[in-house]
């Protein structure tokens, strides 16, 4: 499971933010990028020594300030399912490093078709005819 599937699937819920200077954020998520910023609405900031409390109506939180995040457990569980859903939907088979059908060896940088490498398109070059 990847962190942000998770975030993504916990929009609109409650969450803990904890920031690495020890401020924590109560709130319910707003959205968040790929960088793990986020948004809040309806926030309790609690000071790093827990005796000053502030509540905001939204927050923004740059995602390289957070030091971990609490979510609830069933958040959790709604995205195992949603990734169990998605495993058996789609009939995936076992993957190398190359991929699709029509590509050979590792990473798609095999052989052509012909055996060859570059040229006349995989062709075996032709031996011109004895004359008689």
């Amino acid at each position: 499971m990847l962190p942000l599937s998770l975030l993504k699937t916990a929009v609109n819920h409650p969450m803990l933010v904890e920031l690495k200077n020890g401020e924590t954020y109560n709130g319910h998520l707003v959205n968040c990028d790929n960088w793990m910023n986020i948004n809040l609405r309806e926030v309790i900031c609690t000071s790093r020594d827990g005796d000053h409390f502030w509540k905001m109506p939204e927050c923004y939180i740059r995602g390289s300030t957070i030091k971990y995040l609490r979510i609830p457990d069933e958040i959790i569980d709604m995205v195992k399912e949603e990734n169990f859903s998605k495993g058996r939907g789609r009939g995936r088979g076992p993957r190398g490093r190359g991929g699709g059908p029509n590509r050979g060896g590792f990473g798609g940088r095999g052989r052509s078709q012909g055996g060859g490498r570059g040229g006349q398109g995989g062709k075996k070059p032709q031996r011109p005819k004895p004359q008689e």
